[in-house]
């Protein structure tokens, strides 16, 4: 697991893609300003959300394993944003797609998602994970735009 700031910085740096987990259509959703906020910083974000077909002026794709393979493997990052309790499943998703395509690289729950069975599951499958951080606040924190 990434336990300093150090780790979040390198990932933040080295990655460019991000699939976001539960991005919202709602534009005033977190989920949602965190995955504009992403787009607005140069990352390419891959929105998933099963009750759309596009967000964000995007293909929006219903799971993980839904998308297409030439998609999949520009991952670097699955941003989640789902309840806890789900999110075993989501990693069994990215573990499935890792094995496949040799990755992702990063599991990142979001502030306030706390699951140490699926962060162990990652971090068994050679992931790096970050754990109840908004990956906004981080980003923003390593450029320097904010001080929290």
């Amino acid at each position: 697991m990434a336990k300093s700031l150090g780790d979040i910085k390198d990932v933040l740096s080295r990655c460019r893609t991000v699939a976001v987990v539960g991005v919202s259509r709602d534009p005033s959703k977190d989920s949602r300003i965190v995955a504009e906020y992403l787009m607005s910083q140069g990352y390419e974000v891959i929105p998933i959300n099963p009750f759309t077909d596009e967000l964000l002026g995007k293909k929006c794709y219903k799971t993980l394993v839904d998308m297409p393979e030439e998609v999949a493997k520009r991952i670097d990052i699955v941003n989640i944003f789902r309840p806890a309790e789900e999110t075993p499943q989501i990693v069994e998703q990215v573990i499935s797609l890792r094995k496949k395509l040799g990755r992702p690289d990063v599991i990142w729950m979001q502030l306030g998602i706390i699951n140490e069975e699926a962060a162990r599951m990652a971090e068994e499958a050679g992931m790096v994970v970050i754990m109840d951080r908004c990956i906004k606040i981080e980003h923003s924190r390593m450029k320097g735009l904010t001080k929290t």
